[in-house]
């Protein structure tokens, strides 16, 4: 599934920023809405929603109204995002059809761990084998192939080469690159990036080729 698209409920706009900003270095699309109203209106005409990140304390309408008028029509995976913690308020959205339930202040790592999960477990077929002239990437073993043959990737290496084979033709700067394979809370710097650029066109060999410098920004894997 390329780019899963993800709706993000919440009428702070500061913690709508940070989500998409967050998931969108995961490959997520993110659409906004601002109360519990305007994310139905979205929701009814974009059909390929896959997940819904639903605040429960907002103007117009609240995210237990909101989840309610949803679950009349759709199965769509929802996480309930709130500032309350007590049990009988996850009970109450269980009861309405939350499958994931995140209290804040969270941390943006355990919010995107749950998503990755909720998506294996509502979509099986999510993590697809993809093979590009004779590279073969298999996100479930975590394993790449060359011709047939193991590639023998380090972890990074293999992050680094999905990341680019997810976005083919797209020209990736090196923060945007080093943001998504290495995460925020990583301190080096983008040379790391160009060492494993370099790792990486050396296993390929002549299918190192398509890994392209994008001078002045990055890189790109282009076929």
């Amino acid at each position: 599934m390329n780019n899963p698209k993800i709706l993000v409920v919440d009428d702070e706009s500061r913690m709508r920023k940070l989500i998409k900003d967050f998931l969108s270095t995961k490959n997520y699309e993110i659409l906004e809405a601002e109360n519990g109203q305007k994310a139905l209106d979205i929701f009814s005409v974009n059909n390929d929603i896959k997940l819904v990140l639903l605040d429960v304390m907002m103007p117009v309408l609240d995210g237990w109204s909101a989840l309610r008028e949803i679950r009349k029509t759709s199965t769509v995976p929802v996480i309930m995002l709130t500032a309350r913690g007590e049990e009988r308020d996850e009970l109450f959205g269980f009861d309405l059809g939350v499958d994931e339930y995140i209290s804040k202040p969270f941390s943006f790592k355990i919010l995107v761990a749950r998503i990755e999960a909720l998506f294996k477990r509502c979509y099986p077929d999510t993590e697809e084998i993809k093979e590009f002239d004779g590279i073969k990437i298999d996100p479930v073993a975590h394993v790449a192939l060359l011709d047939g043959k193991d590639l023998e990737l380090s972890m990074k290496e293999f992050d680094l080469l999905k990341y680019l084979t997810d976005n083919i033709g797209v020209a990736l700067s090196r923060e945007k690159i080093l943001n998504a394979v290495w995460n925020y809370d990583y301190f080096g710097d983008s040379r790391t990036i160009d060492s494993h650029i370099k790792k990486l066109r050396k296993k390929l060999g002549k299918k190192g080729s398509h890994i392209e410098t994008v001078r002045g920004l990055g890189y790109k894997f282009e076929l």
